[in-house]
């Protein structure tokens, strides 16, 4: 499916893009954001124009319905039968780590937005990914400064997959390098909705534990085990449930938490910026609705193609390479930096406060701190 926003026939482009993502499927609300800020990116970064150097931007829909085989196979399609310059997406980690090679063996870029596995940009990644999302590395170290602290122990409930494992992995280390660590890690089916047995095994392993105690949640798509497990009454034992920030749906579910804290990528209130100023009031406009979690990452994302594309005079993969590594740009959260050495965008995080407003339907992740490139030490993880 071509987006209309493009105005031309794919075959008669000049910049052809593919989004490639899972459209339908358990993450739809996730890819649904990621694709309207991507076009709004794309049309923001242009003037409305939708052309670069008078050349038409056209955005070819690929969905890969969050199956890895779906994901390869369509990445394939789009630079091989369609010829697009360049792609984006996907929503899934797991479909990342199918699309990498392709983008080697086809050398041609893939801009990975908003899978967050660490492996995409650590391990896994050749030259020509790049990543506007934030990894799981950021994820772990910013809620790590939220929440490790003297005297606090922290155990951890994540799914069973790379988003949950790199998840877990990133975060121990932060909490290693914050001077406390994980006294307990589970590790349950994405699709899992009984949580007594995990809940179980972790109330025993923190109930005899003096200080602070908090479980530490990560979790994707549906089925958030939060209510559940706060439902088991973890408070008996002094455990406070913790965990990141998330989209606007799952944020109504932390209303029955009030003074929780953590760290979040986005919230539409916090950054102070002109991008966000216009973001946000155009979703508004346009949807009804403020902008997302993954709004703002699919906005980072256009913006990156545009300025990375007028950097580099065209749409030669290797001139793009150049032009990126070290690029630096305007996102809804303000400056992105792709690191030259893996590709990975380094953006700020917020450590966050949920406040309840009866007038608001979703918790409001209230701002205590940025947490700035600087002070976020990412690793390296592709050496």
């Amino acid at each position: 499916m071509v987006s209309a926003l493009a105005l031309a026939s794919a075959a008669a482009a000049d910049i052809k893009i593919a989004h490639v993502y899972g459209k339908t499927g358990p993450f739809e609300a996730y890819a649904k954001q990621s694709h309207d800020g991507l076009m709004l990116g794309l049309e923001y970064a242009t003037g409305g124009t939708m052309e670069i150097d008078g050349e038409q931007i056209v955005v070819i829909e690929k969905d890969t319905q969050l199956k890895p085989e779906n994901g390869k196979a369509l990445l394939e399609e789009a630079y091989g039968d369609d010829e697009v310059d360049l792609a984006v997406g996907p929503v899934s980690s797991g479909v990342a780590l199918a699309m990498l090679p392709v983008a080697e063996e086809y050398e041609k870029l893939l801009i990975v937005e908003p899978a967050v596995a660490d492996s995409i940009t650590g391990e896994n990644w050749n030259r020509y990914i790049f990543r506007t999302s934030r990894n799981s590395s950021q994820d772990a170290v910013a809620n790590a400064i939220a929440l490790a602290g003297e005297n606090v122990h922290i155990a951890t409930l994540a799914q069973d997959y790379a988003f949950g494992r790199d998840g877990i992995a990133a975060f121990r280390e932060a909490l290693e390098g914050a001077g406390s660590g994980i006294v307990h890690e589970e590790y349950v089916p994405t699709d899992t909705t009984d949580f007594t047995a995990a809940a179980e095994r972790i109330f025993n392993a923190m109930k005899d534990l003096d200080g602070e105690k908090r479980l530490f949640i990560i979790w994707a798509g549906g089925g958030n085990p939060m209510g559940k497990i706060n439902a088991m009454d973890p408070g008996r034992f002094g455990i406070e449930i913790a965990t990141g920030g998330n989209i606007l749906a799952a944020m109504k579910g932390y209303k029955d938490f009030p003074g929780m804290e953590g760290a979040t990528y986005y919230y539409y209130e916090i950054p102070k910026n002109p991008v966000n100023d216009w973001l946000v009031k155009e979703h508004q406009e346009r949807f009804g609705t403020p902008p997302d979690f993954f709004t703002a990452g699919g906005m980072a994302a256009g913006i990156a193609v545009v300025e990375a594309i007028k950097k580099a005079g065209g749409t030669d993969t290797e001139a793009l390479i150049e032009a990126m590594e070290g690029m630096e740009w305007e996102t809804p959260k303000g400056k992105m930096v792709f690191r030259p050495e893996d590709h990975q965008a380094l953006q700020s995080m917020y450590h966050f406060k949920i406040k309840v407003d009866d007038n608001v339907e979703w918790a409001i992740p209230e701002l205590v701190r940025e947490l700035t490139i600087d002070d976020l030490p990412i690793p390296i993880r592709n050496k």
